[in-house]
């Protein structure tokens, strides 16, 4: 997974947290947190029911507890800002090393629950199959992430958001 360091997990000693899956079209963790009044409104509005509170009470994303739809209900009903219409979204999906198929037990409900069929199985030796996911074919939506029996399926961001700084 990888890491961000905001301003706000520098002064408190958080050099290298992991990034956080914030709601579609949220802005650059610095500029977002300083934009998001924690009001709950984008959780309220989503009809998957995956955005909930963080430990500070910003919005995360939970994909194992549904996929999103990228319908911009979330974008729609944020007030401040911090939510905006037209960004990329920028995580896609693998698989950890608990997946059930690297250990040789049968399973497909990643893929079978995949509509842009970004998830592949490369079959081999000792009956084991692995996963391949293909960066490019996935949307990040996470569809794959909450039928997993054994929650094996994570996010990866591909990309740092760059912030302008006026130090």
């Amino acid at each position: 997974m990888s890491h961000q360091t905001s301003r706000r997990h520098f002064l408190r000693g958080g050099f290298n947290r992991p990034a956080v899956m914030r709601p579609l079209g949220a802005l650059a963790p610095m500029t977002f947190e300083d934009t998001c009044t924690k009001c709950g409104d984008c959780a309220r509005a989503c009809p998957e029911g995956i955005i909930f509170r963080d430990d500070e009470g910003f919005p995360v994303v939970n994909l194992r507890r549904g996929e999103c739809t990228f319908c911009n209900a979330c974008v729609e009903a944020c007030e401040p800002a911090a939510l905006v219409a037209g960004t990329t979204w920028d995580w896609r999906a693998g698989a950890t090393d608990q997946c059930l198929s690297k250990t040789g037990v049968q399973c497909r409900t990643c893929e079978d629950h995949c509509d842009a069929r970004a998830i592949r199985f490369k079959l081999l030796v000792g009956g084991r199959s692995e996963p391949v996911f293909d960066r490019d074919a996935c949307t990040g939506c996470g569809a794959c992430a909450a039928p997993c029996p054994v929650n094996a399926i994570h996010f990866t961001h591909i990309s740092q958001p760059q912030e302008d700084s006026t130090c």
